[in-house]
């Protein structure tokens, strides 16, 4: 098929081995786990530094492993970083359900302004999560991307569909991933790029979800009280 695209002059798939810099993902981690140290302490899990702590040394961990540029797959690097993502999105589910238990039942709830800020940092440490998500499981992760061996696509984005965009041999980055959770977060729906894989599907549904419930019911509900 890729060759038969080749000879056509079309996009080929997969796009040939691109390099793709580790600094932007690694600076996305960092960025989530600042956002989670700036909320309120009884909305974090257990003490203020206990998680953070264990999400920084993973984050170290995790520099260590990667190389500065990925080329191509790098298995132990892969687990290390799903596991660090996966720790930082449980806290962050877990602070956004003590946020909402504090609307309904705390006595003495969290102050307008308070959690205006709060769903905000939520909201932001989601929109960062979701984009490391999608840039790590798309076409089976960035180390086969970058080496070329792409699986099949999990998101069909714009260039893909039309061979007059240039370069033909374009593939996405962390950037266009990133850029796909924050039209997905605040759409609340897939807007220029659209899911394939039923895996795809279900995590920008779940960012949807999240998305809506931090703004629709939480920020609205702090206009509210102010």
């Amino acid at each position: 098929m890729a060759a038969e695209a080749s000879q056509s002059g079309g996009r080929r798939y997969p796009p040939p081995p691109a390099v793709e810099p580790a600094w932007p993902s690694q600076l996305t981690v960092a960025a989530a786990i600042a956002l989670q140290l700036s909320l309120p302490v009884r909305l974090a899990i257990g003490t203020r530094w206990l998680l953070p702590a264990l999400e920084g040394a993973l984050a170290i961990g995790l520099v260590v492993l990667t190389p500065r540029r990925l080329e191509h797959q790098h298995r132990m690097r892969r687990r290390y970083a799903i596991t660090l993502i996966g720790i930082v999105s449980c806290a962050n589910a877990f602070s956004l359900a003590a946020l909402a238990h504090e609307l309904v039942h705390a006595h003495k709830p969290i102050g307008g302004r308070e959690l205006i800020v709060a769903g905000m940092l939520i909201w932001l440490t989601n929109f960062l999560l979701f984009g490391l998500w999608y840039w790590e499981f798309d076409r089976g992760g960035p180390g086969k991307r970058a080496a070329g061996e792409d699986g099949p696509p999990d998101f069909l984005f714009p260039q893909m569909s039309d061979d007059r965009i240039e370069p033909l041999n374009w593939r996405p980055k962390f950037i266009d991933y990133l850029y796909v959770s924050l039209t997905n977060a605040c759409a609340f729906s897939p807007t220029d790029t659209m899911p394939l894989s039923p895996m795809a599907k279900c995590v920008m549904g779940l960012q949807s979800v999240v998305s809506l419930v931090t703004i629709g019911l939480i920020i609205s509900r702090a206009v509210n009280v102010l």
